[in-house]
C-alpha cells in the first residue's frame, strides 16, 4: 500500500466527517448516532476479514492494542458526537486542529522523538491559522458552546494521547484486524453509553442522517482507521 496514498486518503475521508457527524444525529440523538455507525463498522469489518482470510491476532501485545484504541475512540467520538450538539462543524474542524501539537507533545514525554521542531511547530500555527480563516464564518458561538468546547478538547486529547498510546505498544497487527480489535472493545460501550442516555430506538430514520451513518460506519470508521493504523505501524 502506498504510504503518501493512504494520508491524503485518511484527510480527505476525516475532513469530512465533522459534517457527516452533525448529519447523522439529526432527529435521533447523538448517542444512538455514534452506536450505530460503530455497529455498522463491526459488522463490516467481521465480512471483510472473513472474505480476506485475515487473522485476528489475541497475543497480549494485540490485546493491549486494541484496548487502548477502543478506549481513546470510545472516549474520543462520545464526547465529539456529544459536543456536536452545541457547536459547529466548522469549529470541530478548527480544535481538532490541535491534535499534531498535542500528539508531538506525548511523543516527546512517551516515546522520546524529538517531535517539536521549529519547523514543526510553525506549520502547526499556520494550519490552525488557516482552518480559522476557512472556517471563520462557522464559529459563532451559540447556547452551551463553552461546554461543548470543553468537551470537543478533551476529545482531541483523548484521540492524539491515545494515537501515541498505540504507537508505544508498537503492535504489528493486520490493519484491518486491528480495526476490528479497536470496534470490539468500543462498541459495548457505545451501546452502553446509548442505553443510558437514551435506550429508545428512533422512530423513524431520517434519510439525511442515514445516509450520513452509513457513510461514517464505512469509510469514517472502516476505511479510514484501516488506513490510519497503517500509517502508524509505519510513519513517527
Amino acid at each position: 500500500m502506498s504510504l503518501p496514498l493512504a494520508f491524503v486518503s485518511v484527510i480527505l475521508i476525516w475532513s469530512t466527517t465533522p459534517l457527516a457527524i452533525k448529519w447523522s444525529a439529526l432527529g435521533v440523538g447523538f448517542s444512538f448516532a455514534v452506536f450505530s455507525r460503530m455497529a455498522i463498522g463491526t459488522l463490516l469489518c467481521v465480512l471483510l476479514l472473513a472474505a480476506l482470510r485475515i487473522r485476528v491476532p489475541l497475543h497480549r501485545k494485540a490485546r493491549l492494542a486494541y484496548l487502548a484504541s477502543g478506549l481513546s475512540l470510545f472516549g474520543a467520538m462520545s464526547l465529539t458526537y456529544w459536543s456536536a450538539q452545541y457547536v459547529s462543524s466548522g469549529l470541530i474542524s478548527v480544535l481538532f486542529g490541535l491534535s499534531p501539537l498535542i500528539t508531538s507533545l506525548g511523543a516527546v514525554l512517551w516515546l522520546n522523538e524529538e517531535a517539536l521542531t521549529a519547523n514543526k511547530i510553525l506549520g502547526m500555527v499556520l494550519g490552525l491559522i488557516g482552518l480559522g480563516l476557512v472556517f471563520q464564518g462557522g464559529l459563532e458561538l451559540g447556547p452551551g458552546a463553552l461546554l461543548g468546547i470543553l468537551a470537543l478538547l478533551c476529545a482531541v486529547a483523548t484521540q492524539s494521547l491515545g494515537l501515541v498510546w498505540i504507537k508505544r505498544i508498537g503492535d504489528d497487527s493486520h490493519p484491518l484486524a486491528m480495526t476490528l480489535g479497536t470496534l470490539a472493545v468500543g462498541l459495548p460501550l457505545f451501546f452502553a453509553a446509548w442505553w443510558w442516555a437514551d435506550g429508545s430506538l428512533p422512530a423513524a430514520l431520517p434519510q439525511q442522517a442515514l445516509i450520513a451513518t452509513v457513510y461514517l460506519g464505512v469509510f469514517g470508521s472502516v476505511l479510514g482507521f484501516m488506513l490510519y493504523f497503517y500509517m502508524i505501524k509505519h510513519m513517527e
